[in-house]
């Protein structure tokens, strides 16, 4: 694992309010080659800094879906530093998390011929065709957040330690029931890099210790409401699930809502991946326990930066890996704030 875990309960069973009270975080870092460096190193530069880009460069952010917290948060970061370099980012992204549907904005995205795309991948391998065309038109393509299969296209890849956050939310769920027992992931859909990454994380903690038992993965399709429907029929086939790691934001939300439904809140403890409004009302309420907050907006920020150098000439890191928090109750109002996502810019 990249990174020393973020929670832990002691042989001696340290009290769950002191396990989980504080917000903490990590940043990984990765040299040049793609490498594990040293996980307690600050976080890799994306690119060399500088105070102005050469020229007002055009550049074209395709979210992995519009309306999500995490890609407005990524969208803000991202603006907000082509303000300050005096380049031009413009944003957009497919109703749904779907190749489908993000491919033909990709198309009239490259036929306009941009500087650079910044975008995030709806799938690892319907996505990397059109994306090494746009690098082939001599496009800067700097992939955000998801990766494809072979990334060797791509100016950079910017993203969180998405299997070091997996393997947070394992530890978040062991403080949560130190006896052990039943566990399990619901993630939105097989294909994508960074949830599966996330599930390979927990699945690995899980099966590592004898007191868990870890059970298939589920996958909502992005949906809160088909989570909620999967989380209410896992619940009558195993009631005794102690714990479930929800992947991403709509897991999160539907899975909460399953276990309310069911009437197991508080016999279920949810750690949910990602700290959208949303979320962070399930924690304050109790019906999520813990929440790995991303650094969306530290991500979109140096997908600009990777960028502006390329189009500048500079140094560019090809690969970066941006660190997480973990938001409990007690800190949501403190520490864990920070880690919140925007709904707006």
């Amino acid at each position: 694992m990249k990174r020393t875990t973020t929670v832990a309960v002691t042989a001696a069973g340290i009290a769950l309010a002191t396990a989980l009270s504080a917000c903490t975080s990590s940043k990984p870092a990765e040299n040049a080659a793609g490498s594990a460096a040293d996980p307690s190193a600050p976080a890799a530069s994306a690119a060399a800094p500088v105070d102005k880009a050469a020229k007002d460069y055009n550049i074209q952010f395709i979210q992995g879906v519009a309306g999500d917290e995490f890609y407005i948060s990524m969208q803000c970061g991202a603006q907000a530093e082509a303000a300050k370099l005096g380049v031009t980012v413009t944003t957009q992204g497919p109703q749904k998390f779907d190749p489908t549907l993000q491919k033909p904005i990709l198309d009239s995205v490259v036929a306009a011929k941009p500087d650079a795309i910044l975008i995030a991948p709806t799938d690892v391998t319907a996505m990397e065709a059109p994306l090494k065309a746009a690098a082939a038109a001599g496009i800067k393509v700097v992939l955000v957040d998801t990766t494809t299969e072979n990334p060797s296209y791509a100016t950079a890849a910017i993203a969180s330690d998405n299997e070091g956050g997996g393997k947070a939310a394992f530890d978040a769920i062991k403080a949560l029931n130190p006896n052990g027992g039943k566990v399990m992931v619901m993630s939105t859909d097989p294909g994508i890099s960074t949830a599966d990454a996330r599930v390979k994380g927990f699945e690995e903690a899980a099966k590592a210790d004898s007191a868990f038992s870890y059970l298939p993965v589920q996958y909502s399709h992005n949906d809160a409401a088909t989570a909620a429907n999967l989380m209410s029929s896992a619940l009558q086939k195993d009631p005794d699930i102690v714990g479930v790691f929800a992947a991403n934001l709509f897991a999160a939300e539907g899975t909460a809502t399953g276990v309310r439904q069911a009437g197991k809140t508080g016999n279920v403890k949810i750690v949910g991946f990602d700290a959208g409004p949303n979320q962070i009302k399930a924690l304050k309420e109790g019906t999520v326990q813990a929440l790995v907050a991303q650094q969306p907006s530290g991500i979109g920020k140096d997908g600009v930066d990777s960028a502006v150098a390329a189009l500048d000439g500079g140094t560019v890191n090809p690969k970066v890996q941006t660190g997480f928090s973990t938001i409990t109750k007690d800190n949501v109002d403190t520490e864990g704030a920070a880690a919140a996502y925007q709904s707006a810019c």
